[in-house]
């Protein structure tokens, strides 16, 4: 808990950011101390963002901003994003971007002391950031490294900084809880030393293990406020209770299994020379959710991206409906275009910012099937209304869209096309529990009610995997375990999966564990 004598390191009063008329957040105070974790929880456009933004002098173009932003005089205010790859130039090596920095923190020491110097504090930044193969990681460029690396790599970039404010908007988006222990143990390590740490966060779990206060936020307002501890066991606004009832709920059981659909053989993965993927056979039927499990690096995404065609450097088959798919995206049909739809992690990416929501969604009927372009209008409407995306928010540009808003939107964008499998790869990671859970409930609806729909989930999440009807896990990029999700979940065999359900266990009881390295 927060103690009045500890020093205030950033301050916000009465903060108000207003765009066109519309405020993103209104009459906001925060009060952050050395050596403590307050936390910003609240649903996907609750403002959580927009205020952790306003601590390092950041707003939306054309803002208007009321009130008063301290930032005191005692360092820089570091910022950890929740896409990482959005801050890492991806022309240059990691190795060079954080040696950038160092260079700047040892010019005190004489010349022929500081490339030695900056090259230390580099390595004991990457260490201290849950890389210690961190020497290795020096010479790969952004996109060689999977999306937990690249969000440790920026943590690692905060540190250099001497940030005495570090601003963490979803650090644990997208890992496994095996990493996601490391993380919290890290930024519980970071505010030990006396480092401030401003964390925004949809996860309850890693809230609860890691903060001293919390800020409750929706619609802009601050609704509930102060220590985790009574907010966990006493929440006094409705909303406070409804999100933590949301994230203490249990998934419903899925629907009865049919005919395999896909199939992968033999599967071996490279990254250049490096085999990052060995997975000998793996099928899903129609009907089916399928959750593929493991930590961050393991291999989960590069084995979603060789089934969708996005991945050609691999040996083996993907067979759909017993017939091989071309290996690359390029050369595959309109049809196995449509059959075969991927909603990534980073949706702001995958959207072209310059032209409305709506649009891009109806696009993928026109493009896929033929469809005329009214009746495509037509449909993304209603998709994206089922989805929780009304009025004047399917007209806006994908900058206008909350980071959860346009989850769902890329999420309609995929099922315009009427897949016979629906890749998620976890797309669920960066949203608030209340959103989550309903994206969560939407997708096992479908999956329910739409005999040729079949699923894979791409995910480090245990909660989530509990949709799913079969889960495999992945390590090392190697397929160690594989079987119906309540086998999985209540016995599994291998003891990586062992130790990943200790560790979600631990996290989901709000103690803080640490997490093995390698």
């Amino acid at each position: 808990m927060s103690r009045e004598t500890d020093p205030v390191v950033a301050e916000l009063r009465d903060l108000r950011v207003e765009v066109g008329g519309r405020a993103l957040v209104d009459g906001v105070d925060l009060r952050v101390r050395a050596g403590k974790v307050v936390a910003l929880v609240g649903a996907s456009g609750s403002g959580k963002t927009t205020t952790g933004l306003a601590l390092l002098g950041e707003y939306p173009v054309g803002a208007r901003v009321t009130g008063e932003v301290d930032r005191g005089e005692g360092g820089p205010v570091g910022y950890v994003p929740q896409h990482p790859a959005a801050v890492l130039n991806p022309a240059r090596r990691v190795g060079a971007l954080l040696g950038d920095i160092a260079r700047g923190r040892v010019r005190d020491l004489p010349r022929g002391r500081r490339r030695r110097a900056a090259r230390e504090r580099v390595v004991e930044a990457l260490a201290a950031a849950q890389l210690p193969d961190g020497e290795a990681l020096l010479r790969r460029y952004p996109h060689q490294l999977s999306g937990g690396q690249q969000q440790r790599v920026v943590l690692a970039q905060a540190l250099l900084l001497g940030a005495r404010v570090i601003v963490a908007d979803e650090p644990t988006t997208g890992q496994d809880a095996l990493t996601k222990a490391g993380l919290v143990d890290q930024l519980a390590a970071v505010a030990a030393s006396g480092i401030a740490v401003v964390l925004l966060s949809h996860d309850l779990d890693v809230v609860r293990s890691l903060a001293d206060e919390v800020l409750v936020m929706r619609a802009g307002r601050v609704v509930e406020s102060g220590p985790v501890a009574r907010l966990w066991s006493a929440p006094r606004h409705e909303w406070t209770r409804r999100l933590l009832d949301e994230h203490r709920a249990a998934p419903g059981e899925p629907a009865e299994v049919r005919q395999p659909v896909l199939e992968v053989r033999d599967m071996t993965a490279t990254h250049g020379r490096t085999t990052v993927l060995r997975a000998p056979r793996l099928t899903l039927r129609a009907g089916e959710c399928l959750a593929v499990v493991g930590r961050s690096g393991s291999g989960k995404t590069t084995l979603a991206r060789c089934v969708a065609g996005l991945h050609r450097d691999h040996d083996g088959e993907v067979l759909l409906d017993g017939v091989a798919l071309p290996r690359s995206l390029r050369r595959r049909s309109r049809a196995q275009l449509a059959a075969v739809q991927y909603v990534f992690q980073d949706a702001r990416a995958a959207f072209d910012e310059h032209r409305p929501v709506l649009d891009q969604v109806a696009r993928t009927a026109v493009r896929l099937r033929g469809a005329d372009e009214r009746v495509a209008v037509e449909e993304a409407v209603a998709t994206l209304a089922r989805l929780g995306l009304t009025g004047d928010l399917v007209h806006r540009r994908p900058g206008a869209l909350s980071g959860g808003e346009l989850q769902r939107a890329a999420l309609a964008r995929a099922l315009l096309a009427r897949p016979r499998v629906l890749i998620c790869d976890e797309i669920t990671s960066g949203l608030d529990t209340v959103t989550r859970r309903g994206i969560l409930d939407l997708l096992a609806e479908l999956v329910g009610e739409r005999e040729d729909l079949s699923l894979i989930l791409i995910t480090h999440d245990l909660d989530t995997a509990r949709l799913a009807h079969r889960i495999a896990v992945l390590d090392a990029g190697e397929l160690v375990e594989q079987g119906p999700a309540r086998q999985i979940l209540t016995a599994p065999r291998h003891s990586f999966t062992v130790s990943l359900m200790e560790t979600t266990a631990q996290l989901e009881s709000g103690k803080r564990v640490r997490a093995a390295t390698t």
